[in-house]
């Protein structure tokens, strides 16, 4: 499996965040061709203690690498990808990996 795992930093107005998160932005990134599954995961703290470096965990999984190159092209993820700078400008990073 092949993922795209995007990772939030906490937002000054966490209920503004999940508000536009859940009906705006997760309603598109649904819409791109090949997703298999997309698991939001909220952060609840860390084992070493203190804050988190992030607040939300977002895996976007495809079956394969191909899957996964043909959605990046696509206009729904352009479309969601641009979408990030109405809700998390200088939240987010975003990584690649494959499930072993």
């Amino acid at each position: 499996m092949y993922k795209l795992i995007v990772l939030y930093k906490k937002p000054q107005d966490t209920e503004a965040f999940f508000k536009y998160y859940h009906d705006v932005h997760l309603p598109l990134v649904r819409k791109i061709p090949g997703l298999e599954r997309i698991d939001v995961n909220q952060v609840t703290g860390s084992p070493m203690g203190g804050d988190p470096e992030y607040f939300l965990i977002v895996e976007m999984c495809y079956p394969d690498k191909d899957t996964f190159v043909q959605a990046m092209k696509s206009p729904e993820n352009l479309e969601t990808g641009k979408d990030v700078a109405n809700f998390a400008a200088g939240l987010v990073t975003v990584v690649t990996a494959v499930q072993q």
